[in-house]
């Protein structure tokens, strides 16, 4: 991937890209951005708000990880979206399920299903976002025909 198309990240450690994705109750995409790690987690919600509330005007509520605070619901507040932010409770330790931060998580582990989108291969992030929508495509329409064909974990 060409240096200009990444970046590091310090606070979660990544050198490369971060991958914002919008879904809906169900865990389908419903808009995708891929930015270099550089860019924070504010710009990168502000950014992934707007094309939700562009794209699909009826949504009113949002659910988002810690990564995305004021800046983002305060942008929330100005498209008419209620963005309400999932903490952990600080007090438990080990893993525990955060209420709706799982309906993104279980995505991305759909996605990382397709062999292109477990590494990242692309040169540019347009790519990037193709091949997630691609993803997502073949997702919808192998669910839709009832298709159970292996993927590339299964071989």
């Amino acid at each position: 991937m060409p240096a200009a198309g990444q970046g590091m990240d310090a606070g979660k450690k990544i050198v490369g890209r971060k991958r914002h994705i919008g879904v809906d109750t169900l865990g389908l995409l419903l808009t995708v951005l891929v930015t270099a790690a550089s860019v924070s987690d504010n710009a990168g919600g502000i950014h992934l708000l707007s094309d939700i509330a562009e794209g699909h005007p009826r949504i009113t509520k949002a659910w988002a990880d810690t990564g995305y605070r004021t800046k983002v619901v305060e942008h929330g507040a100005r498209l008419g979206i209620d963005v309400e932010v999932t903490r952990r409770d600080p007090a438990e330790k080990g893993f525990k399920v955060i209420p709706r931060r799982w309906v993104v998580e279980r995505t991305f582990g759909w996605l990382m299903h397709h062999r292109r989108l477990a590494r990242d291969y692309e040169t540019h992030p347009h790519r990037s976002e193709a091949m997630i929508r691609l993803a997502m495509i073949d997702l919808m329409s192998r669910r839709l025909t009832r298709e159970s064909t292996p993927n590339w974990k299964d071989s």
